[in-house]
């Protein structure tokens, strides 16, 4: 199996890195500097002669995208569009990572594979046609959606948490929007399953597919559940969504339903309970900026 992974240097990438280097399987990684996915030549030379190519890069900023569309739609459509066509011509299969915001979060139940998207953002939209970009043109391709991604490198909402009580004794939290927090370190090593199984040459499990941790939660319980780790933790103030003014919308519900990839891959949802300590040590030790 010969590896590409493009946003190598965002949380996902790293993860993907250090769990591959764990493993023993190679892995030529570029970063945005070294790649600009939606350059097609710069592309296909880069996935030439690669069995599969893992598409970590993306534009993340869910408030920044509402105001930059040009540069969220070059990376988030143009860029997997233009990442199939490589594969297409390259005999590679494409894993794509993408995300809950794909849906406008008004259904209760958990969002299966098969349910309409209806993005209520930029980002979510442009994910949405990156989505459907790749499947117009290459058939060997899995979509992964993911949710709520945290660890110990970058932006994420544990992080912005920690930070804020560096300055402030007491934080308004959301308390009615639910969704499914999922460790970094745990969709790398579900990433790198799913690659394995897509470089065999019989693989017959295409399509899109859910992999998030468990179990359900909202961002008022997320933030307990961080501050449990915390040796001197704030006051939390529950909020409604609707009291806390953002650019972008959110979806108030993004469960995503896993049980089609434990199905056809075998993976479990991990509890993302056990995987938030560390991380919350590790932002702590370095002082949670």
């Amino acid at each position: 199996m010969t590896v590409v992974l493009t946003g190598a240097g965002g949380q996902l990438g790293r993860a993907v890195i250090a769990a591959a280097k764990s493993a023993g399987i190679a892995i030529t990684a570029h970063d945005r500097a070294a790649l600009d996915i939606a350059d097609a030549d710069a592309v296909h030379r880069a996935v030439d002669g690669a069995s599969v190519v893992i598409n970590a890069a993306a534009y993340t900023d869910v408030d920044r995208a509402e105001g930059d569309l040009l540069e969220t739609w070059r990376v988030n459509c143009s860029g997997p569009a233009v990442l199939a066509d490589a594969c297409n011509e390259g005999g590679a299969a494409l894993l794509h990572i993408s995300t809950d915001y794909v849906f406008d979060g008004n259904d209760r139940k958990a969002y299966t594979e098969r349910d309409a998207v209806s993005p209520l953002g930029a980002y979510g939209a442009s994910k949405a046609e990156g989505e459907e970009a790749i499947a117009d043109s290459l058939k060997r391709h899995v979509i992964l959606r993911t949710a709520w991604l945290f660890s110990a490198t970058g932006r994420s909402f544990v992080r912005s948490m920690l930070t804020a009580a560096r300055t402030r004794d007491e934080l308004s939290v959301v308390s009615d929007r639910h969704g499914c927090p999922t460790a970094a370190d745990d969709l790398a090593g579900a990433v790198l399953h799913v690659a394995q199984a897509m470089a065999q040459p019989k693989h017959k499990h295409w399509g899109i597919y859910h992999y998030c941790g468990a179990p359900p939660t909202t961002w008022f319980k997320f933030a307990e559940a961080i501050f449990a780790h915390h040796p001197k933790p704030p006051k939390l103030v529950p909020i409604s969504g609707k009291d806390w003014p953002a650019p972008a919308p959110r979806p108030d519900n993004a469960v995503l339903d896993c049980k089609k990839i434990k199905r056809d891959y075998g993976l479990e949802q991990p509890d993302w309970r056990a995987a938030l300590g560390p991380v919350v040590a590790a932002i702590m030790a370095e002082g949670a900026t």
